[in-house]
């Protein structure tokens, strides 16, 4: 079809030079209106004009250019163009580096769209071509109307900037009533629409008063505009007159010897500063700086900048101070009634509230709480205020990366502020709060400095008496604030940071710890909180029980709070419903309003073959259990390692293979290693593990699968192993073995250096759970295959057996 359209319009333009064809190939055109003789340059980007215009790239060829209705519409449509437009010729076409086309063209005459006969590849419309209804050459009125537009036209030049001198040469040369009414029109920074307007009008006459209304609204608005601007420009000037007058005014209040007149402004800051008890440096600024304001204009820009920096000045609290609570008893209370446990935080503060009341001018402590999320580390820093009787601040620091947020910004910056440790105090209104750094191992740093560099002077005792702020440029005490920060993890610290504070490690809570703080204090808040009474609801021991173990398995109390909560929305809905009064939560009621169970105990399902055993990791968020399967095949030798392993974890299990294959004969292994391949696999394959306390696990891992023993279902470990068969300390045992506490695991092989870190472990915990403490790999043979290898050096039956013996009967008992 576009081929018989083409050859159709080609003819047509060779019939008759004069005389349109009936259709042409349409371009739609934004933002603008072409008009008959104007010349314009057009940026074609679009794929059907591109099309278009590659096709019709030959000089003198005619298209259609119609305006669009909306110039945001991408690909219009039919209904998006406007029915009238102009036939044009294009003059040149310019191949631009981005692909796109420059194209001029020149419009001809005005035409109507009748029909469009093609969308693809490009548009092609059938046309009607446009007469214009002539004017009486005697009409005077006409002759008036061109006058008078020629006129605003040269007036509107001197005021509009995008009038060139060449278009209003251009208008004043022609003689045509019509194309003076087209040409003032294409000139002007008016609306398609008012533009589209004009170009449909056929009759001259009326076209000239229609051009000649938008012109004066123009005009007016030109000139509206230019006096606005010059209205403006002599309220600078008289300011600037004033500033002058003023400052004349000042020195000859000097000459003469007169006191220049009281500002009640800047008396009445002169009384503040007095009233402030400010240190004497800081003294000394904010009465050098009201100085140099009472000599500056209020219409500086600069006293602003000054006034603030005063205020600011004026409203730190630098000399007052809260009482802190001395009564130990009585602070001791208040922390038991906020928080359950913890009893190694609570002796920290106590044991200072002790020093304070000896000595009355001890610096205050710069504690960091390090633990896993949800065990109550922010809550505790208010906790610990509201026993001092001190105010509260928390600043989080997580995602900070602007040494400005710690430090300040210079006052030479626009919109400067005093940094956030500057802005606690002042919230505060106390010299001596406690502030809290959330998150602190969370601190980033870029080009705009490093934030954790900031708090080395902060969280230093021997230099945090004199803070230096850049914005208030004065010293700043903070000796007397108790810095309490907080942090998932203590490596991401800053090794100089982590060095100035206090680290105190807050584990997860044990099954009996959850039961106390769920009833003493969860259950309580969330029947507050969901508009229940506590006789609409109880709680069975049973049912949080099977909450804590098979909803949750975390160290926090987060998720175990969600829980608690979904069940008391769903009960408080049945109370609004009036489908019951009362209700007492039980396992039946659990599952009813939680759904199916979220975790079990996985080990006794887990270990039914050989290969596979439980292992215990040390993680952010506390302790896990993880399984270690190894499985083995024909091949050449090779050892493969998979579930995201880190570098030391390879080598452990490296370190692990090398020993059992020194073992073989001892172990009654055959020596077929090079016509095998083992392959290791740590589910949980889309989160990274590594560290070297999963030695003795892999070994006992590929033990069991060589010497085709299942390992015991009830038992976990966790140790380092060597290449002599040594099994080395780990850290991280609290948190690992209330891991496998949580997921019913009741016997864990540790090493023996590990002995000591037991006594961490709550009492409760001790009593339900078996440990075995080995220093030999043999010892773990025994202990999870049952295996005792032959002639052995290092087994339970060598030479010091009896020794081990009894080591390992007392150890058993532990």
């Amino acid at each position: 079809m576009t081929k018989n359209l083409d050859e159709q319009i080609s003819t047509k333009e060779k019939k008759k030079k004069n005389q349109l064809p009936t259709s042409l190939p349409i371009i739609p055109l934004r933002n603008t209106v072409l008009f008959p003789q104007q010349i314009m340059p057009l940026s074609i980007g679009r794929d059907k004009t591109l099309k278009l215009v590659s096709e019709h790239s030959d000089a003198n060829r005619l298209v259609g250019v119609v305006a669009q209705i909306d110039s945001s519409v991408e690909n219009p449509s039919p209904k998006d163009m406007y029915e009238y437009g102009v036939a044009a010729t294009i003059m040149r076409v310019f191949d631009m580096p981005d692909g796109s086309k420059s194209v001029i063209v020149q419009g001809v005459q005005r035409v109507k769209l009748t029909e469009f006969l093609q969308d693809d590849p490009y548009w092609i419309a059938q046309i009607e071509e446009l007469h214009e209804i002539p004017v009486d050459a005697s009409d005077i009125e006409v002759d008036a109307l061109v006058l008078n537009i020629k006129n605003i036209f040269q007036k509107m030049a001197s005021l509009a900037p995008y009038i060139t001198a060449e278009q209003t040469s251009m208008i004043l040369n022609i003689q045509q009533p019509a194309r003076v009414a087209d040409v003032a029109i294409a000139s002007l920074n008016i609306s398609t629409s008012e533009k589209q307007e004009l170009l449909q009008t056929l009759n001259v006459k009326e076209r000239l008063e229609k051009a000649h209304v938008v012109l004066n609204r123009v005009l007016q608005t030109l000139e509206l505009g230019n006096k606005i601007q010059s209205d403006v420009q002599d309220e600078i000037s008289k300011t600037q007159r004033e500033y002058y007058l003023r400052e004349q005014l000042k020195a000859i209040q000097r000459e003469l010897g007169e006191t220049e007149s009281n500002n009640p402004e800047i008396q009445e800051l002169r009384e503040k500063i007095e009233k402030a008890k400010m240190p004497k440096e800081a003294l000394e600024v904010a009465k050098k700086e009201v100085e140099r304001l009472s000599r500056m204009s209020p219409m500086a820009a600069e006293y602003t900048v000054s006034r603030t920096y005063i205020d600011w000045l004026i409203e730190m609290p630098w000399t007052i101070t809260t009482e802190d609570n001395l009564q130990i008893d009585d602070a001791n209370k208040r922390l038991e009634s906020d928080h359950y446990g913890l009893e190694k935080v609570k002796n920290r503060i106590l044991e200072y509230l002790a020093v304070r009341k000896l000595k009355n001018d001890m610096r205050g402590p710069i504690l960091c709480f390090v633990g896993p999320p949800g065990v109550g580390k922010t809550s505790l820093g208010r906790s610990i205020a509201n026993a001092l009787g001190r105010k509260f601040v928390r600043m989080s620091l997580g995602g900070i990366r602007d040494e400005a947020e710690i430090r300040g910004h210079r006052r030479t910056y626009i919109g400067a502020l005093p940094g956030r440790v500057v802005q606690g105090i002042r919230r505060a209104g106390t010299i001596n709060p406690v502030f809290m750094l959330d998150e602190i191992d969370k601190v980033g740093m870029d080009f705009r400095g490093d934030p954790s560099s900031a708090l080395l002077e902060v969280l230093d005792p021997e230099q945090n008496n004199s803070f230096s702020d850049h914005y208030l440029d004065v010293p700043v005490d903070l000796s007397k604030v108790l810095f309490i920060a907080t942090a998932n993890l203590a490596d991401p610290i800053l090794p100089a940071l982590r060095d100035r504070m206090e680290l105190i490690e807050i584990p997860g809570y044990t099954e009996e710890e959850k039961m106390h703080i769920v009833n003493k204090f969860i259950i309580p808040k969330q029947i507050a909180e969901h508009g229940l009474k506590a006789n609409q609801i109880k709680f069975n021991a049973d049912a949080i029980k099977m909450i804590i173990h098979q909803y949750t398995r975390e160290a926090g109390l987060r998720n175990l709070e969600r829980e608690i909560a979904a069940i008391c929305r769903a009960v408080a809905r049945e109370v609004a419903e009036g489908k019951l009064t009362k209700k007492s939560v039980d396992k039946k009621s659990v599952n009813q309003y939680l759904g199916k169970f979220k975790f079990y105990s996985e080990a006794a399902e887990r270990i039914k073959k050989p290969g596979i055993v439980t292992g215990l990791a040390w993680t952010a968020a506390g302790g896990d259990i993880l399984f270690i399967e190894a499985t083995k095949m024909k091949g050449k030798g090779n050892l493969t390692l998979t579930g995201q392993l880190g570098d030391v974890m390879k080598e452990s299990a490296v370190a692990a293979l090398s020993q059992i294959r020194s073992q073989a004969d001892e172990l009654g292994i055959p020596d077929d290693f090079d016509k095998i391949d083992l392959h290791i696999h740590v589910p949980a394959g889309g989160i990274p593990k590594d560290g070297p306390s999963a030695g003795i696990t892999m070994f006992t891992s590929i033990l069991s699968l060589l010497t085709n023993t299942i390992v015991r279902k009830d038992i976990a470990m966790t140790g380092e192993v060597t290449l002599r068969g040594a099994v080395l300390p780990i850290g991280g045992v609290k948190e690992k073995i209330l891991a496998a506490h949580r997921a019913g695991i009741k016997t864990v092989i540790l090493p023996d250096k590990n002995e000591k870190d037991i006594d961490e472990v709550p009492e409760q915990i001790r009593k339900e759970m078996k440990f075995l403490f080995v220093n030999e790999v043999a010892q773990v043979m025994e202990y999870a295959l049952n295996i005792h290898p032959k002639n052995s050096k290092n087994g339970a039956a060598s030479h010091n057996g009896t020794k081990n013996k009894i080591k390992k009967k007392k150890l058993i008992h532990a």
